[in-house]
């Protein structure tokens, strides 16, 4: 048993969820809440003690986990709305105030401005891995905070993840997840630009990815979630795009990676387009594909609604 750590964890949903469910199985004692009654339900189905409201899961914890969508979300909570007490008011003095949700980098470090002044301890922690990884426990977490914060929070974190990285200070977390997901959203579109254009000249799938995943277009989202079904049979091409990492979550972060563009001034181009098209993506249809179903919208705008017949074959293991 995890020595006298309990959590409130609070935003259960499919990430915070099986994240809970991984902390419970691991010995921690935990009190979960979310503002969603299906979430709640799910989460007591799998084990994970659920509190009547958010304030009272605070009560007696040690750590407060706050898993949210937004931003927004993380300082209302923590100030309180409506009047209500806020989770800072709530928790004891001392109370580690652990945040994995992604948002941006200047209200990360607001809200452990926020907790630090209420007499709190704060980390940011966003992840990277996605539902999969959240199930398996297999999750990065980038931290940013103190090293005597980041050391207190490790092995709680090594629970949920297999890969835990110190940052920097305060923010900092959030500050790598944005630049990770900025190079993976730019990266994803154009391995998918890429496979559409071999359509067009007549490579077959697997001789692209043969070449460009041995040669200087190697990348993860080519190896490892490549946009075209067959090569990487584990990739959410196989199953019809289920994400994975959503469409709409990879828009709203490259809409946090141009807002980090935008208030330290890099002259960046590819980026904001990069959101551009996701952000268009996710508004006409894409939001619950997985995200590298952006080169079904690729093709859809080159005139090709679907892979060519002898396309089609030569994946298969047909003669080509």
């Amino acid at each position: 048993m995890p020595e006298n750590h309990t959590v409130a964890f609070l935003g259960l949903g499919h990430m915070g969820g099986p994240m809970a469910v991984n902390l419970v199985k691991a010995g921690y004692a935990v009190a979960g809440f979310d503002v969603v009654p299906a979430a709640l339900e799910v989460a007591r189905a799998h084990g994970v003690p659920v509190a009547a409201s958010a304030v009272d899961s605070v009560s007696g914890a040690d750590v407060v986990l706050t898993m949210f969508p937004s931003g927004r979300h993380v300082l209302d909570a923590y100030q309180g709305t409506g009047g209500g007490p806020g989770l800072l008011a709530a928790a004891a003095p001392g109370t580690m105030f652990l945040d994995c949700s992604t948002i941006n980098v200047d209200e990360a470090r607001e809200a452990a401005r926020l907790a630090i002044e209420a007499g709190h301890r704060s980390v940011d922690a966003p992840v990277s891995g996605g539902v999969v990884g959240a199930e398996a426990g297999t999750l990065t977490f980038m931290v940013g905070g103190d090293a005597q914060d980041f050391e207190a929070v490790r092995p709680l974190l090594e629970v949920m993840g297999k890969r835990v990285v110190h940052c920097g200070t305060h923010g900092a977390g959030q500050s790598a997840k944005v630049c990770n997901n900025l190079i993976l959203g730019a990266s994803m579109i154009a391995v998918s630009e890429a496979f559409v254009l071999g359509e067009k000249l007549g490579l077959s799938h697997q001789a692209l990815f043969d070449v460009a995943s041995a040669a200087s277009g190697q990348c993860w989202a080519l190896t490892t979630n490549c946009p075209v079904p067959g090569p990487v049979p584990t990739s959410p091409a196989n199953r019809d795009y289920q994400p994975g990492f959503a469409g709409a979550l990879m828009a709203k972060d490259l809409k946090l990676a141009v807002n980090a563009l935008q208030s330290t001034g890099v002259a960046a181009r590819v980026g904001p387009l990069a959101a551009e098209i996701y952000d268009t993506f996710a508004a006409e249809g894409g939001a619950g594909r997985d995200f590298s179903a952006i080169i079904t919208d690729i093709r859809n705008k080159s005139g090709q609604d679907k892979q060519e017949p002898h396309q089609a074959a030569q994946d298969d293991g047909s003669p080509e």
